[in-house]
C-alpha cells in the first residue's frame, strides 16, 4: 500500500505539490503536519489522503472562519 497527498486550490481542481509517497498513513500525516504551511501559502486549500487509488479523507488548509 502507498499513501499520498492529493492537492486542491480553492476552486476544488488539481493543482501541483510535492510527489511524496509513505509507506504508511501515519508517515504521511506526520509529514502534512510539517508541510501544510508551504502549501497553503502556494495556493493549495485542500488535500486529499490517498492509499493507492482510494480517496481516505479531506482536509481543508485554511483557517478557521472566525
Amino acid at each position: 500500500m502507498a499513501w499520498s497527498w492529493r492537492y486542491e486550490g480553492a476552486n476544488g481542481d488539481a493543482v501541483e505539490g510535492p510527489a511524496e509517497s509513505f509507506s504508511s498513513q501515519a508517515d504521511a500525516e506526520s509529514w502534512i503536519g510539517q508541510a501544510w504551511r508551504e502549501l497553503a501559502a502556494s495556493g493549495v486549500t485542500s488535500v486529499a489522503l490517498v492509499e493507492d487509488d482510494r480517496v481516505d479523507y479531506r482536509m481543508s488548509l485554511l483557517p478557521p472562519a472566525q
